[in-house]
């Protein structure tokens, strides 16, 4: 079989099917990303850093819940983040044929 056989238009529909697969893949991993890095920098900048005076009047353990997210809340929420992430992509790479 020569290398010509490869570039013939009868290949092309299972490139572009391939194609049309990863860019839906691909969007979908990026949609996710965003949205936990969106929820990664509300929780750490936000809850840490900018609504930490609203936060502080609320307290859990006896301290201020500004300071609870700065110092715990937020590693306790990227761990979740992680988790969730890791699950997600089983289940999107299952959906492409893409997990082993």
């Amino acid at each position: 079989m020569s290398d010509d056989s490869l570039d013939s238009p009868q290949g092309e529909p299972d490139r572009l099917a391939t194609s049309a697969n990863e860019t839906a893949y691909w969007s979908q991993n990026i949609r996710l990303l965003s949205t936990l890095m969106t929820i990664w920098f509300v929780v750490s900048f936000g809850a840490g850093i900018l609504f930490r005076d609203f936060l502080d009047q609320f307290s859990i353990g006896g301290y201020p819940l500004g300071f609870w997210f700065a110092q715990q809340g937020a590693i306790y929420c990227f761990i979740l983040l992680i988790v969730f992430y890791s699950v997600r992509m089983k289940r999107i790479e299952r959906q492409y044929d893409l997990d082993d």
